[in-house]
């Protein structure tokens, strides 16, 4: 293949990815490492280092590019960045118009991820669970204390941009599920549809910080405690089911609570939750069978 070839190819791969982080449940990570970059782009986040600044700022254009692997980081974010732009306005108008199957479509994406991310991670004891039953304390925890809506000042975008980055470099979840506890999903989806320049940019440089100070970190945490940082993880997305569920009540204090949907008979929206809750659950299990493919196909 060309090098051409292969550099459209990887902005294919970055489009999926986008893909997968604009829907809370499906990681951008995970994404990369069916398709087989993961490992490139782990090691072209952690060449982003002091050396590669100091020959940036020092004018060796070249060598810095040659240095963080830049073509191949220009493919894939490029791909990524067409895919979100292009979705932002689909999921918009799919939260304002569908938000009750669109919830649900989330629910069970999120509800069969751990399914996915602990596969084959053999548990000898019981407290190898410890670090998942953390988790869901956690995620319940920050669900429900953290309000509706948080507070649109420039600085928790920037901290929204710098914790949401983190999860492309984690397999099985994703960046727009980090900002769903941060609170932040709709408001960062509107900026992107409405091409809201200042917030982006904000986001933007949150999120470079952020995967250059900790991308190291997150490499080492999945080298050294990888079952434990997955079992965390998984129980932090059970845990978090609590705000995704389809049906809410805003308390005064601008918290919300899930509760049951009314008319379980007549309600049609029931019939629709229940749909899309099966779709979001046969999809990521649909991205697993395909992972098992390309693995036999290209062993």
């Amino acid at each position: 293949m060309s090098k051409i070839g292969h550099y459209l190819l990887v902005t294919l791969k970055g489009l999926c990815m986008g893909a997968a982080d604009v829907i809370p449940g499906v990681s951008g990570g995970t994404i990369a490492f069916l398709t087989g970059i993961y490992g490139d782009l782990i090691n072209s986040i952690k060449s982003i280092d002091l050396e590669a600044l100091k020959l940036l700022f020092t004018g060796k254009f070249r060598k810095f590019w040659i240095k963080i692997n830049g073509n191949f980081l220009f493919s894939l974010v490029l791909g990524i960045l067409i895919s979100i732009f292009s979705l932002a306005k689909v999921m918009q108008y799919l939260l304002v118009n569908h938000p009750i199957p669109l919830w649900s479509f989330f629910f069970g994406l999120i509800l069969a991820s751990p399914v996915y991310i602990l596969k084959g991670i053999e548990i000898k004891k019981l407290i190898h669970l410890i670090p998942a039953i953390v988790g869901m304390a956690v995620g319940v925890l920050i669900c429900l204390i953290s309000p509706t809506e948080t507070t649109d000042a420039l600085w928790f975008i920037f901290l929204c941009g710098a914790i949401a980055v983190c999860a492309m470099i984690l397999p099985g979840i994703s960046g727009s599920f980090v900002l769903l506890l941060l609170g932040k999903y709709a408001y960062i989806i509107g900026a992107v549809s409405d091409l809201n320049i200042s917030v982006l940019l904000v986001f933007a440089v949150g999120a470079i910080i952020g995967i250059i100070l900790f991308s190291k970190f997150l490499s080492w945490l999945l080298k050294k405690v990888y079952n434990g940082t997955l079992f965390f993880l998984s129980g932090l997305m059970i845990g978090s089911l609590v705000k995704v569920w389809p049906w809410k009540r805003v308390l005064e204090s601008g918290v919300d609570r899930p509760v049951l949907p009314g008319d379980y008979s007549g309600d049609p929206q029931l019939h629709h939750a229940v749909i899309w809750f099966a779709v979001g659950v046969l999809l990521l299990f649909g991205i697993e069978y395909l992972a098992k493919r390309l693995k036999s196909a290209n062993p």
